[in-house]
């Protein structure tokens, strides 16, 4: 809600990975944002698969997740993830936090 209130993003949401992959090579998104730990399958493997689609083969991705160690976040970043947003996060200002990261991989 914030992010469409708040930051004006158009937001298609997805309540598991399987249905990112199900949505996201129609959806004709501008940016990926990925939950690490989702039912089913988890960020890192949607982000996989999601990689093998032409569609979103380039999409940029940002994570969003309380699993911060420093082994952890290297792993997201090497995934291909543009960067890592630590949970609890301030809603209100997500969509800034979320355009500040998007801006700066352009």
């Amino acid at each position: 809600m914030a992010l469409e209130a708040v930051g004006g993003f158009t937001v298609i949401a997805c309540a598991s990975g399987q249905e990112a992959l199900n949505s996201a090579p129609t959806a004709m998104a501008d940016l990926l944002l990925l939950d690490v730990m989702m039912p089913g399958m988890d960020g890192p493997s949607t982000l996989k698969a999601l990689r093998e689609l032409p569609a979103t083969a380039h999409a940029p991705v940002i994570f969003m997740t309380a699993k911060v160690q420093a082994a952890e976040v290297a792993q997201y970043l090497g995934l291909g993830a543009l960067q890592v947003i630590p949970k609890p996060f301030d809603p209100m200002e997500l969509s800034e936090q979320i355009r500040r990261i998007w801006e700066t991989q352009a």
